[in-house]
């Protein structure tokens, strides 16, 4: 072989190498797009929505996915036997998850209200993918743990999706109720006329309607104005009167409101409207409960609902409104206005004074009784469609939306139908997964956005550390040891309604390893005021450490040698100083 024939063969033979052996960029098939799991080990399509069942699957491979850092745990079952399922997510390897401060988020407590579940789990999911790849997300699993428990009302959830249901119903839960006083419960639901999954409008031709088809678009019904004749009655949703006392759907699933069941100024059904028995009667919101009560290191709560692009604090109610010190509203206006600036379209409001009154809600329990700040989230907004806000309900950007959006997906054309009691009528409308619940197209952002303001939230629960310890020789013998504790983040370590109903222990900073003669709480460095515990003073009782702020513990000792400062909260986990 000649020096020509040589080159050409290496030439041939790297060329086939560069073919045949690809290197690693060359073997990607996409480009990692900015704050993205960029290879999840759980692969989830955050595009849709999912049963109950799809929920649990998608706990349950994140939990085995992540075995350090997510644990799956039952906390009670459903007034049908589900299991109300909760993950657990924390760096369990920096510790106890339930000695460092913790949020909990839950979703779905209103059935209809579905995408609450979807938002609670991206979390998780969020989380756990993410751990790897942001030192944030690693720091915050190391300080942090989240409590996410996607679905309160798992019975109901599937009620909604798997049966004939409007964007409204159901709101409760699956205990059915004789609704109508009849003697008889649950006969007189709706009724799937033309059998599409989906319960629309009824409407007649009427002599003395009020309503008539849109000519450029007969989907469409317009009011006409007050002198004008209409064509058309809307008769109400699909259904029929199946138990003969002239009226319809008056006694389907419900009613009772999970969300006026908590025991935090709780009213009876005739003073509020959709309680039941007695706080806590149901046994979903009962299992939270018991959860909560056992994990005093909550510091922060979210719960999810929808429609209305929403950030809503308490209180529900105008008699409660005196609960909510000013101290701690300021700290919610605070995390709540960042919350305006993640989310477009949400605007933050107090429930009682911008919507309307609630008695026994779980937002006002979380912070009346428990003393967490918490906020819920109305999701989704119009304001995503098209950048603008018409407002909950709006007919016409509906069918705008549903035209240059969703091409049709979102309504049911009007059609024909012989009803037993109407007589010839059409059923047509907007389905029940639209309006209220996102499109698919907009569901990512969205969980992602609120997910953001949750995880500030959480970033602001206390973070406690030991930043200074100053020693001062007395003399004979003694010893003068002080120490600073300062609080990094915005909440305290006991919210104003923690310390006026004393519902959380003190916090305790203890010295070991020293001879303790006394010890006390410094209340003023610059002037030495000092306020002496004189029983137990090894272990100091501290109230309250404040966010963004420290304070001092001072003692006297005897003796020399090595000690240990530790300091022990609640809500605000420990910290140690060792010499």
């Amino acid at each position: 072989m000649n020096l020509k024939n040589i080159k050409n063969t290496a030439i041939l033979g790297l060329f086939s190498l560069l073919l045949n052996i690809p290197t690693a960029q060359a073997q990607e098939k996409f480009f990692r797009a900015i704050g993205t799991p960029h290879e999840p080990e759980v692969q989830v399509s955050w595009n849709r929505y999912y049963t109950y069942e799809g929920i649990v699957d998608i706990m349950q491979k994140i939990a085995k996915a992540h075995p350090e850092l997510a644990k799956l745990e039952s906390i009670g079952k459903s007034f049908q036997g589900k299991d109300i399922y909760l993950l657990t997510i924390s760096d369990f390897k920096t510790g106890d998850p339930s000695k460092k401060p913790a949020m909990y988020i839950d979703g779905n407590i209103h059935s209809n209200e579905i995408q609450g579940a979807e938002f609670s789990l991206y979390t998780a999911w969020y989380l756990t993918e993410m751990f790897d790849d942001l030192d944030f997300i690693k720091e915050l699993l190391q300080d942090k743990t989240f409590y996410i428990n996607p679905t309160i009302n798992p019975d109901a959830r599937n009620e909604y999706m798997n049966n004939p249901n409007t964007p409204h119903s159901p709101r409760s839960g699956m205990i059915v109720l004789d609704n109508d006083g009849d003697g008889e419960a649950g006969e007189d639901g709706f009724n799937d006329l033309n059998e599409d999954n989906h319960i629309t409008m009824m409407i007649r031709k009427s002599p003395t309607g009020r309503y008539i088809k849109d000519q450029m678009d007969d989907r469409k019904l317009i009011r006409v104005a007050a002198e004008e004749k209409g064509e058309y009655e809307m008769l109400g949703y699909e259904g029929l009167d199946t138990d003969g006392d002239g009226e319809v759907n008056e006694d389907g699933i419900g009613y009772y409101d999970p969300n006026r069941d908590w025991g935090w100024k709780w009213q009876p059904d005739y003073v509020q409207r959709g309680a039941y028995k007695y706080p806590f009667s149901l046994p979903e919101n009962r299992a939270v409960m018991e959860f909560v009560m056992k994990h005093p290191n909550i510091a922060g709560a979210q719960s999810y609902h929808n429609y209305g692009g929403m950030i809503l604090r308490g209180p529900g109610a105008e008699e409660d409104k005196d609960t909510y010190n000013q101290e701690d509203i300021e700290i919610y206006d605070a995390i709540a206005k960042k919350g305006e600036e993640m989310i477009p379209g949400y605007k933050y409001l107090v429930v009682y004074k911008d919507l309307y009154s609630v008695f026994g809600g779980e937002l006002d329990w979380f912070y009346g009784s428990r003393g967490v700040y918490t906020y819920t989230n109305e999701l989704m907004v119009s304001y995503l469609y098209f950048h603008q806000n018409e407002g909950r309900g709006n007919q016409d950007e509906e069918m705008k939306v549903d035209r240059y959006l969703t091409f049709g997906d979102a309504f049911v054309d009007w059609g024909e139908y012989d009803h037993p009691q109407y007589g010839k009528i059409e059923v047509g409308g907007f389905k029940k997964n639209f309006g209220r619940a996102h499109p698919g197209f907009l569901l990512e952002q969205d969980a992602h956005r609120n997910m953001a303001f949750t995880i500030y939230h959480a970033f602001h629960t206390p973070k406690i550390s030991i930043t200074e310890v100053e020693e001062e020789n007395l003399g004979g013998g003694l010893k003068q040891i002080t120490a600073t504790i300062y609080n990094e983040r915005l909440m305290p370590t006991h919210s104003s309604q923690d310390l006026k109903y004393k519902i959380e222990r003190p916090d305790y900073v203890t010295i070991s390893g020293a001879n303790v003669v006394t010890g006390m709480l410094v209340k003023d460095a610059d002037f030495n005021k000092v306020e002496e515990q004189k029983v137990n003073p090894e272990k100091m009782l501290v109230e309250n450490i404040p966010g963004m702020s420290s304070v001092k513990v001072r003692w006297i000792v005897s003796g020399g040698g090595n000690y240990k400062i530790t300091v022990d909260s609640a809500k605000g986990g420990v910290a140690e100083w060792t010499k």
